[in-house]
């Protein structure tokens, strides 16, 4: 007897730092599409964002840790074993690795806004389900851009059915609550040095592939 899939949702970004925006909407977006888990990809470098003022990769890895405790929510930096830069080379990659879990992508509005400009995002779409989290000030941008003129043929809208994970793609629907007013960028300027002091090497294990996750090239 084959055994059922995971329905696992993805929610990538740098978190830095990781904060308690980022847990409620996970777990939102996990009871609305009755996931099983939401992985965290904590990025190693994101291709649209500077680089200045961006903490060490251990320092965002322990803050998504603190963030994600004692819920389904597992903190992975899974890209830098991959050797992934793109998030469409690790969707890809993910689902060679684990072709027991289905997977939907999870990303806020202002995401979806300037999502024309990812690399291959129909690509993305076309690998997994999408589900967009609504957000103060980005709504307006997020439908009106080039990205959902192309992606609105699938959406789900109120009352029709959204498989989630378990469904096909191209699927979106667009999941709205209650906003959260917390910002990376506000922890960023109320207190700059957030990330100090490092966590110690080998103190953190990451929660995907079990493997410690040391310092060195963080």
């Amino acid at each position: 007897m084959s055994r059922s899939p995971i329905h696992t949702g993805l929610l990538g970004g740098s978190f830095n730092p990781a904060h308690g925006g980022h847990r409620r909407i996970s777990l939102f977006v996990a009871g609305a599409l009755a996931l099983d888990e939401v992985w965290w990809l904590v990025s190693p470098g994101n291709p649209l964002k500077p680089g200045d003022g961006m903490a060490p990769l251990a320092a965002r890895v322990a803050s998504a840790r603190a963030q994600a405790r004692r819920a389904p929510i597992r903190v992975t930096a899974i890209e830098r074993e991959l050797a992934t830069r793109f998030t469409i080379d690790t969707l890809r990659a993910l689902k060679r690795r684990y072709p027991r879990r289905r997977f939907v992508w999870i990303m806020g509005a202002d995401n979806l806004a300037q999502f024309h400009r990812w690399r291959d995002w129909r690509g993305i779409a076309r690998e997994m389900p999408i589900a967009v989290v609504a957000r103060p000030g980005y709504d307006a941008s997020a439908l009106a851009s080039p990205a959902m003129a192309w992606l609105r043929r699938w959406r789900r809208r109120s009352g029709q059915k959204f498989d989630g994970a378990s469904g096909s793609a191209p699927a979106l629907t667009i999941l709205r609550f209650d906003p959260d007013p917390r910002s990376a960028s506000d922890i960023r300027a109320a207190d700059p040095d957030w990330h100090r002091p490092l966590p110690r090497p080998g103190s953190l294990h990451d929660a995907v592939t079990h493997r410690p996750f040391g310092q060195s090239g963080a």
